[in-house]
């Protein structure tokens, strides 16, 4: 079972498209940690159709990022198939994921994301129409069904291997749980064994140790890793070496936390420009950076108020300039 693009591992570590977060900055830095394969945030169809420049931008990718997949969304199968095809010219990833998972209402509301699934002739119809459009692999993220009356995990996965996907990834919830309750490992094992395609788990995968249990309770051919990722992209290293019989390497000191989340502030820098503006959307790495250390609260406190980068070095200096004299003391 194979997939459709090169990856590093038998059993290869996806990180998740998150809004906001999946951003090339930090896709960069979870390559370095052993993400073997990146997803961008989920993309509107109908911006990427009509051009603009914003929607655009958010596509952009360095080389050191590959494999990468694109992932789009959206509820017109011709929107859906220009758009697959002006990431295909324009872009050229690794491959085109569609999301037919996103639960959020702004999503939905137009039944792009997770409200396709209330229509399995429109998923099939926009799959169809995305293959034809580009020459490059095209995948799907699913829910487990729009509600529980319409929970069907594997005749949802079927239909969508049926149409062309040529790789799958479960989140096994449905829209209307949102992210409350356990994900149901059990309905990723029976897609795992009804598909031919590759499947690829997602969903509760907050630890090294969780990456691990997925493989083994379900048998999925990757695992993508979400949340877990937050201001922890050791994750997938420590993950990796679960998963190939090694003793799991320790967690990162407060030194390796703060010179990465510096290294994660510089790319971004560089890629969206030294500015206030992203001095303040990169606040909430940096929170999630310093979670677990001592006097964390504290900390993330000082860091929510930064207004620059610089900053943000300065209040990392001081903290490790206090740890360092406690210890003495």
């Amino acid at each position: 079972m194979q997939f459709p693009y090169r990856t590093d591992h038998q059993v290869p570590l996806f990180l998740a498209p998150m809004a906001g977060v999946s951003e090339s900055p930090f896709r960069q830095v979870c390559r370095r940690f052993g993400a073997d394969v990146v997803v961008s945030e989920f993309i509107s169809s109908v911006g990427i159709s009509l051009g603009i420049e914003r929607v655009l931008a958010e596509m952009r990718f360095e080389t050191c990022e590959r494999p990468i997949g694109i992932q789009i969304y959206g509820a017109d199968a011709q929107v859906m198939a220009t758009a697959a095809g002006m990431v295909t010219e324009l872009f050229e990833p690794d491959f085109v994921d569609i999301n037919f998972g996103c639960p959020v209402k702004k999503v939905v509301k137009n039944n792009g994301g997770s409200g396709c699934l209330k229509d399995m002739t429109l998923v099939a119809g926009i799959i169809k129409a995305v293959t034809d459009a580009t020459r490059l692999p095209v995948t799907v993220k699913i829910r487990s069904g729009w509600d529980e009356p319409q929970r069907d995990p594997v005749t949802i996965a079927r239909r969508c291997e049926d149409a062309g996907a040529r790789a799958l990834t479960l989140h096994p919830r449905t829209r209307t749980q949102m992210y409350q309750g356990a994900a149901n490992w059990d309905e990723i094992a029976r897609v795992v064994e009804a598909l031919e395609i590759p499947v690829i788990g997602n969903g509760d995968v907050r630890t090294p140790d969780d990456i691990m249990a997925m493989r083994q309770h379900t048998g999925c051919a990757g695992v993508m890793i979400a949340r877990g990722s937050f201001g922890n992209p050791w994750i997938f290293a420590q993950g990796r070496d679960l998963l190939e019989g090694r003793p799991k390497r320790p967690d990162p000191t407060a030194e390796e936390r703060f010179a990465t989340a510096l290294d994660h502030a510089r790319l971004a820098l560089h890629l969206q420009g030294d500015t206030r503006k992203t001095a303040l959307e990169f606040r909430k790495h940096l929170g999630w950076y310093t979670k677990g250390l001592p006097g964390s609260a504290e900390l993330r406190q000082r860091l929510f108020a930064i207004e620059s980068m610089r900053e943000a070095e300065e209040v990392f200096s001081e903290y490790l300039f206090a740890s360092a004299r406690s210890v003495a003391a």
